[in-house]
């Protein structure tokens, strides 16, 4: 009897734990995640100056652009899943570049703060910590922090890291 009573009540706990999953599409909506993000809005995009798009396409399909320029090929991230952290950093678990011979998944943690945006930790699937507290490790410097576009002061590029 009592080993029923504990398996109907961690069938209720489980139930609601997933109950109060919030889907890729929500916590991108609650972050203020999609559209259009860069170092300076009004600057081409160039390694230094990433121009970020996130969009929906279709139900359930959450995609990030990243545009370094002319010379480069688009950076595409397909969003799994999401899972908020605290109330300012957001983990995903994406793809990177679904569908081609270098597709790789990936941990990512962003900071989204006051309109802005800074990738703060990033792990291949199985591999070495590429990003830590906001510093790309292999170049030792900070990663960048996006502005959302179209945002006052989003363009200029002048705030405080």
């Amino acid at each position: 009897m009592r080993l029923s009573a504990v398996l109907a009540l961690c069938v209720c706990f489980a139930m609601l734990s997933s109950a109060k999953a919030e889907s890729v599409e929500d916590l991108f909506n609650q972050f203020n995640l999609f559209g259009n993000w860069a170092t300076n809005c009004n600057t081409p995009p160039t390694p230094v100056n990433p121009h970020v798009s996130i969009t929906m396409p279709s139900a359930g399909l959450v995609l990030e652009d990243h545009n370094l320029g002319p010379n480069y090929t688009v950076n595409r991230y397909s969003v799994l899943s999401a899972e908020k952290v605290s109330p300012t950093n957001l983990s995903v678990s994406v793809i990177f570049q679904p569908g081609t011979e270098v597709e790789e998944r990936q941990k990512l943690v962003f900071a989204v703060r006051e309109k802005t945006r800074r990738t703060m930790f990033n792990q291949t699937d199985g591999g070495a910590v590429r990003v830590r507290d906001g510093i790309a490790l292999a170049r030792g410097s900070k990663t960048p922090l996006l502005h959302k576009c179209g945002n006052p002061g989003a363009s200029t590029g002048l705030h405080a890291d």
